[in-house]
């Protein structure tokens, strides 16, 4: 089973579609539950986006716990895949830095992706709904995508089974209405495989968990 972070402190933010996109999954709402989910029967997590930064703290002392917990994984080598406020998170948990651009993006960009299999398939084209960004790596982080205006646009653990993505492969036409001030560019979601992103990640738990089984 796939445990699904959903780090909406009031309500949204896709973790519902991650869930859709993933064969065996179910969320937990992080911010508003009591402590950390257990483990138990977890073969990997997903780390999903939140509408507030990692840099809230004070305000949102949750994630701090999530820090603490997302370190778990990484050293206990849970797989695990971080978008957005995930992939910040993750980085940020790690000793990485975390800042707002101050340029809101709502739109579908290109990127260019690394030799990994979590892009299997993965067209350059895919959706992006943010402010914050990365501006330094976690302690054990590598890139594997940039974008024109984000060089850690993805990164991957060197050691861990942990994977992250700034874009949103859970955000598809199905929902795009949901979202006010989404820009219609010279991209079309017909160009774009994002949601491969997800099925590659379920693949890889299931060979990471195959492996550990032998």
């Amino acid at each position: 089973m796939i445990l699904v972070l959903d780090n909406a402190v009031d309500g949204g933010y896709m973790a519902g579609e991650i869930v859709h996109f993933l064969p065996d999954a179910r969320a937990y709402n992080y911010p508003n539950e009591d402590g950390d989910p257990s483990l138990d029967g977890v073969d990997g997590v997903v780390i999903g986006g939140s509408e507030v930064g990692v840099y809230d703290e004070p305000d949102q002392p949750w994630i701090t716990e999530q820090k603490r917990f997302v370190r778990r994984l990484v050293e206990e080598g849970v797989p695990t895949l971080g978008i957005c406020f995930g992939h910040q998170i993750l980085n940020a948990a790690l000793g990485g830095e975390v800042v707002d651009s101050g340029v809101t993006r709502l739109h579908l960009h290109d990127a260019e992706f690394d030799d990994d299999p979590l892009f299997e398939g993965v067209e350059p084209t895919v959706p992006v709904l943010h402010s914050d960004v990365v501006t330094e790596l976690g302690e054990g982080m590598e890139v594997i995508a940039r974008a024109d205006y984000y060089e850690y646009f993805a990164t991957r653990h060197r050691e861990s089974p942990v994977w992250s993505v700034q874009y949103h492969p859970e955000f598809t036409p199905r929902i795009v209405d949901e979202y006010d001030g989404w820009e219609e560019r010279d991209r079309s979601f017909e160009d774009s495989t994002a949601t491969r992103t997800l099925a590659n990640f379920a693949t890889l738990v299931e060979s990471i968990g195959s492996d550990a089984g032998d």
